[in-house]
C-alpha cells in the first residue's frame, strides 16, 4: 500500500492548513515569484533596450510593436492551453522546469540577433530577433498555469488571494529587474550584452526549482466533499468556463488592463527617450523602476485588502481593483501629458500602484470560480484571451497609431518624405536644420499622443470589473 495520502484524506486539512509546513509554503511561493519575476525580466527587457537598439535596426514603431508583442504573444498562447492540459495530468514542477530553462536559452540568444546570410538568401537582424522572441514566449508558456495550479493547491482559499497577489508581484517586479539590470548594462556595454547578463542565469533557477519543490497531491486544498474528476478534457472544462459569467467579465477586463499596460510598457522608455532625452540606463532607473515597484506595491495591496475585506464583501476582490483602474486614468494622461520630468515620474508611479491590483483579481477570480481540475486550464483560456489580444495587440496598437501620427504630422508640417528612421538616434545629425525641427515636433508628439488616447481605455477594463461582482459570489468554488 502507498504512504501517499490520497486527495481525498489530505483534503481534511489540507482546506486550512494547505500543503506543506508555513515556512517550506513560503519558500514555494517565492520560489514560484522568482521565476515569474524571470518571466518578466526577459519579457521585458526588449523594451528597456529599445532606445539603443530600435535605431540600430533601424525599424518603425509598428515592427517594433510587433517585435515585443504580437511576434511574442502568437505561439505563447497556442502553446499555452495544449501545456496547461498537460499539467493537469502531469508533473507541473517538471513541465516548468524545461520551460524556464528554454525561454532562459532563448533570451540569451536574443544578443546574438544579426544579419544572416544563407546562400543568397539573406536574412535581417529583425527576424532573427523575432524568431528568438517567438522562442521566448514557446517558453513562458509553461509557467503560469502549472504555477497557480501549484499555488491553488499549496494554499488553502482563505490565503489564496493573498498568495495569488504576492505571486503577480513578478510581474511588476520582473519589469523593476529588467529596468534596473538592464537599463545600465545597454548604456555600458550595449544592447546585446542585457540579453546574455539577464538570461544565461534562468537556467541555473530551473535546476534549483526542480531540486527543491515538490509536487503537491491535486485538489489537496479543497474542502471536504468537493467532487473531483481525474482528470476532464478541454471542452469540459470549457463548457465550466462558459457557464460563470463572472470568469468571462472578469477575463474581459483583464484583457483590456493587458491591452493598456503592455502597450505603454513596451513604449515607455522610447516615450522618456524622445520627449525628455533620457538615455536606455536612465529611464530605466530614474523612471520605469520606481513605476515597477509601485505597481508590485499595488498588486500585493489589492489581494491583501481584498483578503481582509472579503468575509463582509466577498466581491471585493473585483470591485477594488474596477476602482484602481478608473482612478489610474488621470495620473497616465498627465504623465503622458506633462512637460515636467518629475511630474510624469510621480504621476507614473500613482497610475501603477492603483491600477496593478487587477493582477491579484484576474488570477484569484479565475480560480475561485472554477473546480480544481479545471484550473491549469481555466489559467491557459485566460492567458490565451489575454496575451493574445492584450498583449498582442497592445504594443501593436501603439506602434501603428504611432507612425499613422507620425505621418500625419509630417505631412501637416511640410515634409512628407521625412521617415521616422531619419529622425531616430545619429541619423538625424544628417538632416538639414528644418527637418531636424519637424523631428523635434513629430518624433515625440506622435508616440505621446497614442499613450494618451490608449490610456482613456484603462476606464472601460475598469467598469467590467465593477461588472463582475454582479455574478461573482454565486459562481465562487471555493469561499
Amino acid at each position: 500500500m502507498s504512504a501517499t495520502p490520497t486527495a481525498d484524506a489530505a483534503a481534511a486539512e489540507g482546506h486550512i492548513h494547505g500543503f506543506g509546513t508555513k515556512p517550506y509554503r513560503s519558500y514555494v511561493l517565492t520560489a514560484l515569484l522568482v521565476v515569474y519575476i524571470l518571466n518578466f525580466v526577459d519579457r521585458g527587457l526588449l523594451s528597456v533596450v529599445a532606445p539603443q537598439m530600435k535605431p540600430e535596426l533601424g525599424i518603425s514603431d509598428t515592427a517594433f510593436g510587433l517585435l515585443t508583442g504580437f511576434g511574442f504573444a502568437l505561439l505563447y498562447t497556442v502553446v499555452g492551453i495544449p501545456l496547461a492540459q498537460f499539467a493537469e495530468s502531469r508533473n507541473r514542477v517538471w513541465i516548468m522546469t524545461v520551460c524556464v530553462a528554454l525561454w532562459s536559452a532563448m533570451t540569451a540568444l536574443c544578443g546574438l540577433a544579426a544579419e544572416v546570410t544563407i546562400g543568397s538568401l539573406t536574412i535581417g537582424a529583425f527576424w532573427v530577433l523575432l524568431a528568438c522572441r517567438v522562442g521566448v514566449g514557446v517558453g513562458e508558456a509553461g509557467c503560469t498555469p502549472p504555477a497557480n495550479s501549484l499555488i491553488a493547491d499549496y494554499y488553502p482559499p482563505k490565503s489564496r488571494s493573498t498568495a495569488l497577489g504576492f505571486y503577480a508581484m513578478g510581474v511588476t517586479l520582473g519589469g523593476m529587474l529588467a529596468n534596473l539590470i538592464g537599463g545600465p548594462i545597454t548604456d555600458a556595454f550595449g544592447w546585446r550584452a542585457a540579453f546574455f547578463v539577464l538570461g544565461i542565469p534562468g537556467i541555473a533557477v530551473a535546476i534549483v526549482l526542480r531540486m527543491t519543490v515538490k509536487e503537491p497531491p491535486r485538489g489537496y486544498t479543497d474542502p471536504p466533499g468537493t467532487v473531483r474528476r481525474a482528470s476532464v478534457s478541454f471542452a469540459e472544462g470549457f463548457r465550466e468556463l462558459a457557464s460563470k459569467p463572472s470568469w468571462w467579465t472578469n477575463a474581459i477586463a483583464a484583457t483590456i488592463a493587458s491591452f493598456c499596460g503592455y502597450g505603454i510598457s513596451s513604449f515607455q522608455a522610447l516615450f522618456l527617450n524622445r520627449t525628455f532625452g533620457l538615455s536606455a540606463g536612465e529611464a530605466a532607473v530614474w523612471i520605469n523602476v520606481p513605476a515597477a515597484l509601485a505597481g508590485s506595491l499595488g498588486a500585493l495591496a489589492t489581494g491583501w485588502l481584498a483578503e481582509r475585506l472579503a468575509r463582509r464583501y466577498p466581491s471585493a476582490i473585483a470591485w477594488i481593483p474596477g476602482f484602481g483602474m478608473i482612478v489610474c486614468v488621470p495620473f497616465y494622461l498627465l504623465a503622458f501629458s506633462t512637460h515636467q520630468l518629475w511630474v510624469c515620474a510621480v504621476a507614473l508611479c500613482v497610475a501603477g500602484f492603483s491600477k496593478y491590483g487587477y493582477l491579484a483579481a484576474q488570477y484569484t477570480i479565475g480560480q475561485g470560480v472554477v473546480s480544481a481540475q479545471v484550473r491549469a486550464v481555466s489559467t491557459a483560456v485566460m492567458l490565451f484571451i489575454i496575451n493574445l489580444l492584450g498583449y498582442g495587440l497592445g504594443p501593436l496598437f501603439i506602434g501603428a497609431l504611432s507612425d499613422f501620427l507620425f505621418r500625419s504630422k509630417v505631412l501637416e508640417l511640410g515634409a512628407a518624405d521625412l521617415t521616422r528612421k531619419a529622425c531616430e538616434g545619429a541619423a538625424r545629425a544628417a538632416l538639414s536644420t528644418d527637418l531636424q525641427g519637424v523631428c523635434r515636433i513629430a518624433h515625440p508628439e506622435s508616440l505621446q499622443d497614442s499613450l494618451l488616447f490608449t490610456s482613456l481605455l484603462y476606464a472601460i477594463g475598469g467598469a467590467f470589473f465593477l461588472l463582475t461582482c454582479r455574478w461573482l459570489r454565486r459562481d465562487m468554488v471555493t469561499k
